[in-house]
């Protein structure tokens, strides 16, 4: 073990330094001295909670101080995991929690997650502006006067009628902000550093937003976090996006749908997912939309291929006319379904990898993107999503615990958010007839 000698106009201290990756900084009369520490010194604190079998001396290639494999002495390996991590908290090392070849291991990596401040005034900005293209969409879904004639005109007519976008406004955000704050407030309570929801404007669009996302600024600490945080947004979204759809749909109206394309009128149809179908059905009292007839097929397999191909298009029938309530509603069961893609760093990525590992999750995504390339030839939209879930969908958020299970409420849970995926997924979401 070599020995190096620090000095001071003061003092004098003796620092080892066998091991050249594992340091921290202490200050001596004024001065930042940098202090090298052997792994041994880590042994009897590991040892406290974790049968040592095997030690493992890291290096910079390897990327960690030193690992244990083992076994924990205690079943509750969450709590250990705090207690460890806070008897390491001043050496400024954090331990990793893993799994090899069926033992448990503890690795232990120099410096801990410092996440950076955030600028609270960005997301009040892109809140604003948000507001004001959900505004501009509501309102200019909710106008019934005589075209605008002229550039000048048009923006005139849309500042004074802005007032009108607001029930479609307040729904939209009401449903985005509750989906991010779900996320936001269950990774506070378990102490996660977590940003405020950053929403995105985008005007002139059906939803006047591209939605909003919150950034974790730091692993989650266990599965049980992960899940927590990743399930409390999808929940929280519908449990008031189900309420707006139902208002919603009760202010909207049955009308007719043109007889055929040469109507001169185009128009569009929402797609279904499961639980919006039953939900207009609900208020309703019959599927829609109705068509004229159903030709040669049983109103069974009639339903199951409209359903899943959004043809053909019901000429002739009935459809509900949304209400903008109602189209914030349905649009908030749909950023759900998005959201629960169970890939990558999506909502639904989260529930698988907390489900069944990593590795097993990443199997999955060659089979999820092949269905979204089908998909995609009955709308177009899902070729987008394949690509976004090739580039960022074969990367999950791995915890810094990895040894800590689920336990079986956790896991109903996760279940719980695999079946709503399965309810709110609309394979076709919209069908534009011209």
């Amino acid at each position: 073990m070599g020995v190096r000698k620090a000095h001071t106009h003061n003092s004098e201290i003796t620092i080892l330094t066998p091991f050249s990756d594992g340091y921290n900084t202490l200050m001596v009369w004024g001065k930042k001295m940098t202090i090298t520490y052997t792994p041994e010194i880590f042994d009897p604190l590991v040892s406290r909670v974790f049968t040592i079998e095997s030690i493992d001396q890291g290096n910079s290639r390897s990327g960690y101080i030193v690992r244990y494999t083992g076994c924990l002495k205690r079943e509750d390996s969450a709590a250990i995991y705090d207690e460890l991590s806070e008897m390491l908290k001043s050496y400024d090392v954090t331990p990793l929690f893993r799994k090899i070849d069926g033992r448990h291991a503890i690795v232990l990596v120099q410096g801990m997650p410092k996440p950076r401040p955030s600028n609270p005034w960005v997301n009040v900005l892109l809140f604003i502006l948000t507001l004001g293209s959900v505004l501009l969409t509501g309102a200019m879904m909710s106008y019934e006067g005589p075209p605008p004639t002229g550039e000048t005109n048009a923006f005139s007519l849309i500042l004074s009628n802005l007032w009108r976008g607001w029930p479609f406004a307040a729904s939209m955000l009401g449903i985005l902000t509750a989906h991010e704050f779900g996320h936001y407030l269950v990774g506070r309570y378990h102490r996660a550093h977590v940003s405020l929801p950053y929403f995105i404007p985008l005007p002139f669009t059906q939803l006047g937003t591209m939605g909003a996302f919150i950034n974790m600024k730091q692993p989650p600490r266990n599965r049980r976090v992960l899940l927590d945080i990743g399930i409390a947004g999808p929940l929280a979204g519908l449990v008031v996006a189900i309420p707006v759809l139902i208002l919603g749909l009760s202010l909207s109206e049955i009308s007719p749908l043109p007889a055929s394309r040469l109507g001169g009128v185009g128009f569009q149809l929402e797609g279904n997912s499961i639980l919006y179908l039953m939900t207009k059905f609900a208020v309703f009292r019959e599927l829609l939309p109705q068509p004229a007839s159903y030709g040669d097929l049983s109103p069974v397999l009639y339903w199951i291929r409209y359903f899943f191909t959004g043809q053909p298009i019901p000429f002739g029938g009935v459809d509900v006319s949304l209400h903008p309530v109602a189209w914030a509603g349905w649009a908030g069961i749909l950023v759900t379904a998005l959201n629960l893609i169970p890939a990558g760093q999506l909502d639904g990525g989260h529930m698988m990898y907390v489900l069944v590992g990593a590795r097993r999750a990443q199997r999955l995504v060659p089979f999820i993107l092949v269905a979204l390339v089908l998909l995609g030839i009955v709308w177009n939209g899902w070729w987008l999503w394949a690509v976004i879930i090739f580039v960022l969908g074969r990367v999950y958020a791995e915890p810094l615990d990895q040894i800590t299970p689920l336990d079986p409420q956790r896991k109903a849970m996760a279940i719980l958010a695999l079946i709503i995926f399965l309810l709110v997924f609309t394979p076709v979401p919209l069908t534009l007839i011209s």
